[in-house]
C-alpha cells in the first residue's frame, strides 16, 4: 500500500478502552499476524472541551506510532471543526 501522507484524510478513532483521537490512519503492509498492522500519524487527543492534544506527547516527540486494529472500537469522519484544529496542529 502506497499512499501519501498528504492524500489521507484525518479520521476520528475510537479505542475500545474509551480514548478518543483525531489521526491519519494507514495499512501497515505486510504484517504478520500478531504483529501492529495499523499506523497512526500525527495522532491527537480530542479532549471533552474540544480542544486537541498531541497524543503520547508528554512521552515522545514520535509522531507515527504501530497499533493492533484490534484494540480500535470504530473509526468516523471528524466534524468540519475537529478536522480544521486537526489540519492546523498537523502542519506544525
Amino acid at each position: 500500500m502506497d499512499v501519501r501522507i498528504a492524500d489521507m484524510d484525518p479520521k476520528v478513532i475510537i479505542f475500545q478502552t474509551g480514548g478518543t483521537l483525531i489521526s491519519q490512519l494507514q495499512e501497515a503492509e505486510s504484517a504478520d499476524i500478531g504483529e501492529p498492522d495499523c499506523i497512526l500519524i500525527k495522532p491527537f487527543n480530542i479532549i471533552p472541551d474540544g480542544t486537541l492534544q498531541p497524543w503520547l506527547g508528554e512521552l515522545t516527540k514520535q509522531n507515527e506510532f504501530k497499533i493492533h486494529s484490534d484494540k480500535i472500537l470504530t473509526i468516523a469522519e471528524p466534524t468540519a471543526r475537529i478536522k480544521e484544529l486537526y489540519e492546523g496542529l498537523a502542519k506544525e
